[in-house]
């Protein structure tokens, strides 16, 4: 008899998307996405950071503050990294999972390279203009957005060794 307390795709590429998140050096904000294929194979996955070859120590991860001061202008999105990593890879037709609902120039980024379907965790910035213009896009563009509908609550993972528990 097959075990069935297992957990769906969806509960499991959105884990895969906030253990990606787990890398993020952003101090408030930790973001994780993953695109995955039509055939539920990963991708990409990536995270809210900053740039190749900028130091994360040397630009600022204040939320407030001068222009130029802050993170905004500076930090790549989890969505945005996800695309860029997947170097060329035909994402069209693909799933997006991403753990916060996407800015508006992640949308424009999702809509673009052909990704279908988003599944996202919190939409905690769904009354800014962002994310109104956002909507209006996707809508257009026919991509489908849906909130993760799951009971599970939390996913464990024991790194330890076999041999070792």
């Amino acid at each position: 008899m097959k075990r069935t307390d297992y957990i769906s795709w969806d509960e499991y590429f959105m884990g895969v998307a906030m253990l990606a998140a787990r890398r993020s050096k952003d101090p408030s904000t930790q973001v994780g996405a993953c695109i995955v294929s039509q055939d539920n194979i990963i991708i990409s996955t990536g995270y809210n950071g900053m740039p190749k070859g900028c130091s994360d120590d040397e630009f600022p991860w204040e939320r407030s503050g001068e222009e130029g001061e802050t993170k905004y202008p500076y930090v790549v999105h989890a969505e945005l990294n996800a695309v860029l990593n997947a170097n060329g890879r035909d994402l069209r037709g693909s799933k997006l999972y991403v753990a916060l609902f996407p800015c508006n120039e992640c949308a424009k980024a999702i809509i673009q390279c052909g990704i279908r379907e988003i599944v996202y965790l919190s939409d905690k910035y769904k009354d800014t203009m962002g994310n109104l213009a956002s909507k209006k896009m996707l809508d257009a563009a026919g991509v489908k957005y849906t909130r993760l509908d799951s009971n599970v609550k939390s996913i464990t993972l024991d790194l330890t060794p076999e041999e070792e528990k």
